[in-house]
């Protein structure tokens, strides 16, 4: 849930501007994510973990949203794909146990890799 994801941008000072992308990379250096350009192209990359990612693009739509609707959309359709890392894990236990009320500790655990009591845990849960 930790691990640090990478979004692709591509052209994003021709999409949003130069002083825009200064703006934005502001405000991801203050949520402890990286807005940078991939090597001497005219592509940027924004690297960090997903909830920090999450956060940085509501403080971009309250700060400017016009302004960074092109970077918004694009940082909000690769979360999409991250979907996992932004749930905690008890929160995915509940709801994999919910979708599924007859899959075994094993499956679960192999799924979410997750501990043995917390796969129980999660099973007690969903059949109160």
């Amino acid at each position: 849930m930790n691990e640090s994801i990478d979004i692709a941008l591509p052209s994003l000072v021709h999409r949003i501007g130069g002083d825009s992308v200064k703006q934005a990379k502001a405000i991801a250096q203050e949520y402890d994510c990286q807005l940078k350009r991939v090597r001497r192209s005219r592509n940027w990359l924004l690297r960090g973990e997903a909830k920090m990612i999450q956060s940085c693009v509501l403080r971009l739509k309250v700060d400017n949203a016009e302004a960074f609707k092109y970077l918004i959309q694009k940082i909000e359709a690769s979360l999409l794909a991250h979907a996992d890392k932004l749930e905690p894990l008890a929160m995915k236990l509940q709801r994999l146990m919910a979708q599924n009320p007859c899959m075994t500790l094993a499956e679960l655990m192999q799924l979410t890799n997750c501990t043995v009591a917390q796969a129980r845990v999660a099973r007690i849960q969903a059949e109160i």
